[in-house]
């Protein structure tokens, strides 16, 4: 994974692809920006092994001239349908995100990102271990008040590892698990404590990535520093004397304020009457990237994919029939969950559920195709990769809860299907 930015569009192979790492200086992203992650390790050995191409253009190229259907997909149900682009509305609020993820390949212990919040936050770090040794990452709270009461009330990580797409999926379906209690840490103005002990005994071998989520709530200012430090040293005493680290090419780190988004229908969708619909997440045309600052010397900064950005999709639906909600990437390999709320019930969903990733297999789109999308309408083939999300009705309408996954691509559709 590593960072930089090469030309890559997905109907005419020359989108905008963001990848982590050094590889080459970042050039500015555009609206309808691809914002592409590369793949981990294991998915690399596995698409070297299936196909022999490493290199993204040839990977593209092998797409355009395959003649056989792609194995292993999750198959769009019946005949190619025209879907028009459904106007949703949005509406920033909630607390504030503290985006971590520049130097992404942290090549020496140091302050990865820092900041002072208080009230309602959210902690976002990704960052992968590129020295030789075993080094541990930690969120560490201190504060200037006699006491600061933090309540932790939802947060999620996994087991480091080289595998980044198992990474992100894990660390999101244990952000999202409904059965999780509120933690309180009481941070004393001589007494730092860790945003989880866990963190301390967590250890990144050479080359693991990885990434954690957490939601809190600070009743006095805590400075919050994300730090990487060596496996065998003490994590306050290396904080008094850690400097900051600088950002790499691809400056994926900031403080960005209105940590949720709101989105909503202007009207109820009618499943008889409105037909096959969909809307983007993550374009940057109609779902607009956050803009915030590096706190850490005051540069303004943009959050490319809306990572950390936690989204209610609110969907009512009106008329007679139901509809079935699916998800389909646009930019590249995808594993991620989302949480759906109908009748009162909360449930988890895997995307996908069938396979531990998809959207390696979507197939480039003919320049007519993309003029089409740019026009609000969009081909539903039998190739189109899906995640189903479920069937929803009049009487049991559907909120979902989605944040962009580490380490998946952007951006995806939310399709709505007539039942």
């Amino acid at each position: 994974m590593k960072k930089g930015i090469k030309g890559l569009r997905a109907a005419a192979m020359a989108a905008v692809l963001l990848c982590a790492g050094h590889a080459g200086a970042a050039a500015p992203y555009s609206e309808g920006t691809t914002v592409v992650r590369e793949r981990g390790a294991a998915e690399q050995n596995i698409h070297e092994r299936t196909t022999g191409k490493t290199n993204i253009r040839e990977r593209v190229a092998g797409i355009i001239g395959e003649t056989t259907p792609p194995q292993n997909r999750v198959f769009a149900p019946g005949r190619s349908r025209m879907m028009r682009r459904w106007d949703v509305m949005t509406e920033d609020t909630g607390g504030t995100l503290l985006f971590s993820d520049s130097p992404e390949y942290v090549k020496e212990s140091g302050i990865l990102y820092r900041d002072t919040v208080e009230g309602d936050a959210r902690v976002l770090y990704y960052h992968l271990n590129d020295t030789a040794q075993p080094k541990k990452v930690a969120v560490i709270l201190e504060t200037e008040a006699n006491l600061a009461i933090v309540s932790v009330t939802r947060g999620g990580t996994s087991t480091p590892s080289t595998d980044y797409l198992r990474v992100g999926k894990a660390t999101q379906i244990a952000y999202f698990d409904p059965a999780q209690h509120v933690e309180r840490i009481y941070v004393a103005k001589e007494r730092p404590r860790l945003l989880s002990p866990a963190m301390n005994t967590t250890v990144l071998a050479p080359g693991e990535l990885v990434y954690g989520v957490y939601d809190f709530h600070a009743n006095a200012p805590v400075r919050v520093s994300v730090v990487m430090y060596g496996a065998d040293v003490d994590p306050f005493s290396f904080l008094r004397t850690a400097r900051v680290l600088p950002r790499d090419e691809v400056a994926l780190r900031g403080t960005f304020q209105n940590m949720d988004r709101v989105v909503t229908l202007p009207r109820a969708y009618d499943p008889m009457r409105d037909g096959a619909a969909y809307f983007p997440i993550g374009d940057n045309i109609h779902d607009i990237y956050r803009s915030g600052v590096d706190a850490t010397d005051g540069t303004p900064v943009v959050n490319y994919g809306n990572y950390g950005i936690l989204y209610h999709i609110a969907l009512p639906i009106t008329g007679r029939g139901q509809v079935r909600c699916f998800l389909s990437p646009l930019g590249g390999v995808y594993a991620g969950a989302v949480t759906a709320v109908s009748d009162g019930q909360s449930r988890l969903i895997e995307t996908p559920a069938s396979r531990a990733y998809f959207g390696d297999q979507t197939l480039p789109e003919p320049p007519q195709i993309a003029q089409a999308r740019t026009e609000g309408l969009l081909v539903l083939t039998q190739y189109t990769e899906l995640a189903d999300l479920g069937t929803y009705s009049t009487v049991h309408p559907v909120t979902f809860t989605y944040s962009p996954p580490g380490a998946s691509n952007l951006p995806v559709n939310i399709i709505l299907l007539p039942e």
